[in-house]
């Protein structure tokens, strides 16, 4: 009995239903009818529950007293509420189920009551978190505004000062380009006058295109000319002239082929894309240039040995006074005939061709400084020249050098690009070639000649070759003509042979036949 009071005082059932009822009158005119008429319910069931506990424990209290045991009070008390048809439910549930019960609901509605207590404390921390990070943030938002307009600030000033710094930097440039034309022109003018003390008595041959007055300059300067002389011959291989003179030759050989020749081939790609046929005419334009020019030299090396050898006496031998002479007018040629004789000669190779309204004068430039250089080179004691080249030879890695596009296997030439410089049998500066496989002796293109480059207007030909007719063997194209060249001789544009004798061409013919 005790017991069972003591559990259901511990459980609180009591308070549980005080504050259901409680919680009923504060929600009752929100929930709606069937809310609060189940709330109704889970008070009776609650109470109803309370009560069954109550009869047990009344009749356990009653039994105590034996059969007749609180009778009296039962009577006066309880009887009065059953005549009103009162009654409690639950009399087949035992006390501890009933007890247990209870027990779970009171734990469930405590738990509940807890968790709301802790998520309304939790929702109040939220709120005071949520109003500080905003306090910061506003904090966060001025500081960048103060950042971006300090950033604004220095970005103007910086502005200013790199406009104020562009502006200087325009000007040292502006004028520093200034100086270097500055700087440009007097060089030019310094060479100008160099040129004009080296070339003072020979001004009348450069611009003359006969020999009549240059062998009248020639025999006046050697007239005056008197030999000195000196420790060492000038026909030594180490004489200081001919050493000072060969490094600079072989520098601007290598500068001809740096500069030079990119210049000359970005001229005919104005005219003509075929880079092979480019290449070709650079190549051939270099070579008939040192033709040209060892055979102008060798004439004037003999009429300057002819013209000494009838004042000449000793001690120093003819060849030494010769090159002497040579070595102090290496300037007494006639450039602008040498460039036409380069320019008649590439109009008559049938490997190489340009189009109809362009002529190999486009790359005069080029021409007339390989002339000059082949000049120079062949005027020395011991002369420079390049290496005689055919197309599909045999590629000699001791002379030339492959060009970047080349067939690394191939062992045949299929075109020259740039010529090799020797000095006898020794090479000085290696030259460059295509090799690639199936290299042959045929040219890569056709090119149509047109009449106005077939001759020069400034070359008249001899009156045998105007009356001369043209065979009809000689008009009809042979599969396989021979051509027979002589060693001083160069085809004319009709396939004859050409000989030049005297700066005077006299053509003469020769009969091919199969």
């Amino acid at each position: 009995m005790a017991d069972s009071l003591r559990r259901l005082v511990n459980i609180g059932t009591f308070t549980v239903l005080q504050d259901k009822l409680e919680k009923w009158l504060s929600d009752y005119y929100i929930n709606t009818c069937d809310q609060n008429v189940a709330r109704g319910c889970e008070i009776i069931e609650l109470n109803a529950k309370v009560q069954g506990q109550l009869f047990k424990l009344l009749s356990v209290c009653a039994s105590d007293g034996g059969m007749y045991g609180g009778a009296n009070i039962i009577k006066s008390r309880l009887l009065p509420w059953l005549g009103q048809n009162f009654f409690t439910s639950g009399g087949s549930v035992t006390a501890d189920t009933s007890l247990s019960v209870l027990a779970e609901a009171s734990a469930k509605d405590r738990e509940i009551n807890d968790l709301q207590d802790m998520y309304e404390r939790s929702m109040d921390d939220l709120e005071r978190d949520l109003e500080s990070m905003k306090t910061e943030n506003q904090d966060l938002r001025d500081e960048l505004a103060d950042t971006k307009i300090e950033l604004d600030r220095s970005m103007r000033a910086s502005t200013s000062e790199k406009m104020f710094t562009d502006v200087e930097t325009s000007e040292l440039r502006r004028k520093l380009a200034d100086a270097q034309d500055e700087i440009a022109k007097l060089r030019v003018r310094a060479g100008l006058v160099d040129d004009y003390e080296r070339k003072m008595r020979n001004l009348r041959d450069e611009l003359s295109l006969s020999y009549g007055k240059r062998d009248y300059n020639l025999s006046d300067s050697m007239t005056s000319y008197r030999y000195t002389s000196r420790i060492t011959t000038p026909l030594a291989i180490d004489d200081p002239v001919q050493r000072v003179r060969q490094q600079n030759l072989v520098a601007r050989f290598n500068d001809m082929f740096a500069q030079d020749r990119l210049d000359a081939l970005d001229t005919l790609r104005r005219y003509s894309d075929d880079h092979e046929n480019n290449q070709r005419i650079i190549y051939s334009a270099i070579s008939e240039a040192f033709s040209t020019a060892k055979l102008a030299f060798r004439q004037f090396k003999m009429k300057v040995r002819a013209n000494l050898a009838k004042t000449h006496y000793g001690p120093e031998t003819l060849e030494e006074a010769v090159q002497d002479y040579i070595n102090r007018n290496s300037d007494l040629y006639d450039l602008p005939g040498m460039v036409s004789d380069v320019i008649r000669a590439l109009n008559r190779n049938p490997k190489i061709f340009l189009p109809p309204d362009a002529t190999f004068a486009i790359v005069q430039p080029f021409i007339r400084e390989a002339c000059k250089l082949a000049w120079q080179m062949s005027a020395l004691a011991h002369p420079l020249d390049i290496a005689a080249s055919t197309d599909a030879e045999l590629f000699d890695d001791n002379k030339y050098r492959r060009s970047y596009d080349s067939e690394y296997t191939a062992p045949l030439v299929n075109h020259h690009i740039w010529p090799c410089l020797m000095q006898g049998i020794k090479t000085l500066v290696k030259g460059e070639a295509l090799t690639r496989r199936g290299a042959s002796l045929t040219s890569s293109g056709r090119r149509s000649r047109s009449p106005t480059r077939s001759r020069s207007p400034s070359r008249a030909l001899s009156p045998s070759f105007r009356s001369r007719s043209v065979s009809p063997l000689r008009r009809s194209r042979s599969p396989s003509p021979r051509r027979c060249l002589s060693p001083l001789g160069r085809r004319s544009p009709t396939g004859d042979i050409v000989t030049n004798h005297s700066r005077r061409y006299t053509y003469t013919y020769k009969c091919t036949s199969r």
